[in-house]
């Protein structure tokens, strides 16, 4: 199994930090950085997690704040961990930029809220339904089957995040349009249900429908909230990731994800229970795709 600490995650906790210890001594970006021969741009960079950072630079500043102990020692760790690589840079070649941000952000998440209007989710997708999904892009672009393939494999990787010891907590409502749209044959779809059905007695799984026979007024595209939140940890802001036909984009403002919380929350009432939702999964896959 990979190892799934995140660099760019590692970036962000660190900068919180940063700004932090400086925020408690009063002093300005400006006057950081004329104490330390630095621009005020570089303070902000490093504060951002807008560039690397590097381990002496961040020791030097543990030094301008008086910073010693354990707490030292872990965010020097913390900037170590920051200049490693994540498992997903081996495919860089065939991903894009939004998608390897993705990955990095998703890999150190303690929780995903997903609502889903058109596809079964990628941590819930199956091999032969992924293949199908991914192979869907070459109709829009000059994509090789090389690059699909290996575009599946980083899905797969992914999944098991679901498993490992300290599993990522997924929640997703999915539209129940997604069960009856039919990618690759009967036997792909059958499959796919089969494997929403069982992943969705994960402790850390919850999957709800959002029936097409109930009444329903909100209007919103597929996005996905991943939430950061870890024992003795800089908590981060919720991160909304939308995903577009070529790329990703995301959503950081504290009011802006906040509002994405509310639309999910409201699509999770509207939605049927998980043992409802289970049912009926169970029960579409045996009538329309056995």
């Amino acid at each position: 199994m990979p190892t799934f600490s995140s660099p760019t995650v590692r970036r962000k906790r660190l900068a919180a930090e940063l700004r932090s210890l400086r925020s408690r001594t009063g002093q300005t970006a400006d006057q950081v950085g004329r104490a330390l021969g630095w621009s005020k741009a570089k303070v902000s960079r490093y504060e951002l997690a807008r560039s690397g950072l590097k381990p002496a630079d961040v020791a030097r500043l543990l030094d301008f704040y008086g910073v010693q102990g354990a707490q030292r020692e872990q965010l020097l760790a913390l900037a170590e961990e920051a200049t490693l690589k994540g498992w997903w840079e081996a495919y860089s070649d065939g991903l894009t930029e939004g998608y390897l941000a993705f990955i990095g952000l998703e890999a150190e998440a303690t929780s995903i809220l997903e609502w889903q209007l058109n596809v079964v989710p990628g941590l819930l997708q199956s091999e032969r339904y992924a293949l199908e999904v991914m192979s869907g892009y070459q109709e829009v672009a000059a994509v090789s089957p090389m690059a699909i393939q290996r575009r599946v494999e980083t899905r797969l990787i992914r999944q098991q995040l679901l498993t490992r010891d300290e599993p990522l907590e997924l929640v997703t409502v999915l539209d129940e349009s997604i069960l009856y749209r039919q990618r690759g044959d009967r036997s792909v779809m059958l499959g796919q249900l089969q494997r929403l059905a069982e992943v969705s007695e994960l402790p850390n799984v919850t999957i709800r429908i959002l029936p097409l026979n109930r009444h329903h007024g909100l209007a919103v595209g597929s996005f996905a909230i991943l939430r950061f939140s870890r024992p003795d940890e800089t908590t981060l802001h919720d991160v909304v990731s939308l995903e577009g036909l070529v790329n990703e984009s995301y959503v950081e403002g504290d009011t802006d994800t906040h509002q994405f919380r509310l639309a999910f929350d409201h699509l999770a009432e509207d939605s049927l229970s998980p043992q409802e939702s289970r049912d009926l999964i169970s029960t579409i896959a045996r009538q329309v795709w056995a």
